[in-house]
């Protein structure tokens, strides 16, 4: 292999991936879903510390439900199945494995030492594949040696946070629209499809939040160590954070809510003003509808009585003739 063996700084996942991944979980056994997961292999290429995943295959995993550590990946089947990838494209390369998780097991770790035999340096990464999830579905590690305290190093690995992200080149990009075209459902406007996204990037930055308070009390119990990287990003985030109290921002938002209020309060007039104008529409039309039948109703008893009055004259000057036969 000609990647380097430094861990690498960023993941970029593409879409085929994830519809690969989400391919593969849903012809699994729906019977367990609840535990169940799968495993397949990465590929794609490494430049300059950065991977990009643009393919994927499956893999047969099984594994047992408990703490046991037993579970089991068909080489024969994986070997064969890259074989014949690189055969399609040579440039694509194993650069490591995914798992539907949603969340980190014990036999991670002794999997990913498997993947050492096709990569210098394997990356893992777990696919979120619930519905329910509203935030980046992926989630990549890579695995280094633990270091004590004291500098010594222990044969031990353990799995280190890599950033990722989703990317996709100009033809995928095609793809994914026309694929989104065909599954937007028309019948739903589009105000409601954005005040739908608002809710979703709302629920995602709640998560994040709750996270992070999360981690936070951990730090301040001393559960969890002080990570100083960790709180310099939550300090660069912290003051790229509004001061709320100065009179300009202060005004900017009472002149914004109020102009949104304007333009609530005026539509909700024009809507009653149209809704009186249909209603007093509607009555006029009734009116005249209900003259309309009482003027019919009318003319048809005036000819019911004309004709009743023909009959009688008729019946008498019958009856006279009668009288002077």
């Amino acid at each position: 292999m000609e990647t380097p063996s430094a861990t690498p700084s960023e993941v970029a996942v593409h879409p085929l991936v994830l519809l690969s991944v989400v391919d593969h979980f849903g012809r699994c056994d729906e019977g367990d879903e609840a535990s169940k997961r799968v495993v397949g292999v990465l590929l794609g290429e490494q430049r300059r510390g950065r991977i990009d995943v643009t393919s994927s295959f499956a893999v047969p995993f099984e594994e047992e439900d408990d703490a046991s550590g037993i579970w089991f990946l068909d080489h024969v089947y994986l070997e064969n199945m890259y074989r014949m990838s690189r055969k399609i494209s040579a440039k694509e390369k194993i650069v490591g494995w995914y798992s539907t998780g949603p969340k980190l097991r014990d036999n991670d770790i002794d999997i990913h030492e498997l993947f050492y035999a096709y990569a210098q340096e394997p990356v893992m990464v777990i696919v979120d594949v619930r519905a329910e999830n509203a935030n980046i579905p992926t989630s990549a590690f890579a695995a280094q040696i633990e270091v004590k305290e004291d500098g010594t190093e222990k044969q031990q690995k353990t799995f280190v946070h890599v950033p990722n992200s989703i990317q996709a080149f100009e033809a995928e990009e095609i793809g994914v629209e026309h694929l989104l075209r065909d599954v937007k459902d028309n019948t739903v406007s589009t105000l409601s499809t954005k005040v739908s996204e608002k809710v979703h990037s709302l629920r995602g930055l709640k998560t994040r939040l709750e996270e992070i308070k999360g981690y936070m009390d951990k730090v301040v119990d001393g559960t969890l160590p002080v990570n100083h990287e960790i709180m310099g990003h939550l300090q660069d985030a912290f003051n790229l954070l509004p001061n709320l109290n100065l009179e300009e921002y202060v005004k900017g938002f009472n002149v914004s809510a109020n102009d949104s209020m304007l333009v609530v309060y005026l539509s909700s007039l024009i809507r009653a003003v149209i809704a009186l104008h249909d209603l007093i529409n509607n009555k006029v039309q009734n009116q005249e509808r209900e003259r309309a039948l009482d003027a019919a109703a009318a003319t048809e008893d005036a000819d019911k009585e004309n004709k009743e009055k023909e009959n009688e004259k008729s019946a008498d000057a019958d009856q006279k003739m009668t009288d002077a036969k």
